[in-house]
C-alpha cells in the first residue's frame, strides 16, 4: 500500500476535500494530517479496530491514551465528568491552541481510547484543517503524532510518507506546521482544582500558571 498524498489549502481547506478526508475516518481509516503542533494521526475513537491500527503501526505503548482533538469546549464536555473551573479557566485562555488537557473520560469513550486509565487528554486545535474535519465529522478524532515510535515528530507531509507511507492509506499535505515546539499537557485528573505539567511544550508553565489564578 502506498499512501495517496491529498493537498488542503492550510488556511482555507476547501469544503469537498474536508468531506472526502471526513469519510476516510468514517469509514475507519487512518489519515495524517496537521495540527498546531506537529502531524497527526486521525481515527474516529470510538472505532476500536481504527484506535488498533494506530498502536499497531505506530509500535505505540499500550499504556498510553491517545489525545483527541475536539471542536469545542462543550464537545470537551462531552467527553470528560467531574470538571471543575480549573478546566474551564485554562480552555477560555488558550484554545484553540497548543494546549492539550487531561481530564477524567466520561462513559462515551470506550476504555481502550483511555488505555484502561480512564483519563483523556483533550484539545481544540487552532489548525484550520484538523478543525474542519472535527467540524465536518461532528465527532473528535485521535491526534497522535504522525511518527514511528522512536522516530522524530513530523512538520510536513514528506517526512510523514517517508515513515509511514506504506503503512497508510492517506497524507492530507497542508504544508508546513505553525509550530515545531509540542503541545503543553497538564493533567487535571486528580479533580479539586489539583493541576500537574506533564510535558511543558508551546505555552509556557508560568502562563498555565497565571491563568489558574484568576
Amino acid at each position: 500500500m502506498s499512501a495517496e498524498v491529498l493537498r488542503i489549502h492550510p488556511d482555507e481547506p476547501e469544503a469537498e476535500l474536508v468531506g472526502y478526508v471526513s469519510q476516510c475516518v468514517e469509514r475507519g481509516q487512518v489519515v495524517a494530517l496537521p495540527t498546531d503542533t506537529f502531524y497527526g494521526l486521525a481515527v474516529d475513537p470510538v472505532n476500536l479496530r481504527a484506535v488498533e491500527q494506530i498502536y499497531e503501526l505506530k509500535s505505540r505503548a499500550k499504556h498510553k491514551p491517545l489525545s483527541l482533538l475536539v471542536g469545542s469546549t462543550a464537545q470537551g464536555y462531552e467527553l470528560a465528568r467531574g470538571l471543575d473551573s480549573a478546566f474551564d479557566k485554562l480552555a477560555e485562555r488558550f484554545w484553540p491552541g497548543p494546549l492539550t488537557i487531561i481530564v477524567k473520560a466520561g462513559s462515551k469513550l470506550p476504555l481502550r481510547v483511555t488505555a484502561y486509565t480512564g483519563n483523556v487528554a483533550i484539545r481544540v486545535p487552532e489548525a484550520p484543517i484538523a478543525r474542519a474535519v472535527v467540524d465536518r465529522l461532528g465527532l473528535p478524532i485521535t491526534a497522535t503524532s504522525a511518527n514511528l515510535a522512536g522516530h522524530p515528530e513530523c512538520s510536513n507531509a514528506r517526512c510523514v510518507r517517508e515513515q509511514l507511507g506504506d503503512k497508510i492509506p492517506l497524507i492530507v499535505d497542508g504544508g508546513p506546521t505553525a509550530r515545531t515546539v509540542p503541545t503543553t499537557i497538564v493533567d487535571l485528573s486528580g479533580g479539586g482544582n489539583s493541576w500537574m505539567i506533564l510535558r511543558e511544550g508551546a505555552i509556557p508553565t508560568h502562563e498555565i500558571a497565571l491563568a489558574l489564578q484568576h
